[in-house]
């Protein structure tokens, strides 16, 4: 099987089981490292106001398994606020918005469905509402060492978040 896509590279993590997720409640910040880390990452980072083109495309290089990245300073990868939201009636809906401070990204179909399917693997619990699943998060803040990374042994990617609104 070929993975190519983002949503795919997600997908084969959730089954392979590929990565270190510390249990995630409404009521404890929630923390994940290795692959899916650098997941979360990946899907939030292209939204970014925050990062720099470099820092953009380091991230989306590692996310897409090329460690040799020229880029070679911690990266930091954060939100404040990501509410998702799928729909089980409606089988179309599929929407995210991204909060960076003041600024709201609003993103719908796959993009949202990455995030959706990325977040799910990171522990943060569905929550349902009449026709529609939602996930949320807030003080997303994702750590990326591209020189960490590089040295493939599982480390250089860390994900602290509070689940929840």
């Amino acid at each position: 099987m070929k993975f190519t896509t983002p949503a795919r590279i997600v997908s084969a993590l959730v089954i392979a089981g590929a990565s270190h997720v510390a249990a995630a409640s409404d009521a404890t910040p929630g923390k994940v490292s290795g692959a899916t880390a650098l997941a979360l990452a990946g899907v939030i980072a292209p939204m970014s106001p925050e990062l720099s083109g470099a820092e953009k495309k380091a991230v989306a290089m590692l996310f897409a398994a090329n460690s040799d990245v020229p880029y070679k300073k911690v990266i930091v990868v954060s939100a404040d606020r990501i509410v998702c939201r799928t729909g089980n009636v409606d089988i179309t809906l599929r929407n995210c918005e991204v909060s960076f401070g003041k600024k709201v990204k609003t993103v719908n179909g796959s993009t949202a469905n990455e995030i959706f399917a990325t977040e799910a693997l990171a522990g943060i619990p569905p929550d349902g509402a009449a026709g529609s699943n939602f996930e949320s998060l807030t003080r997303l803040s994702c750590t990326i060492d591209p020189n960490a990374i590089r040295r493939k042994d599982g480390s250089g990617a860390e994900c602290t978040f509070q689940p929840g609104n």
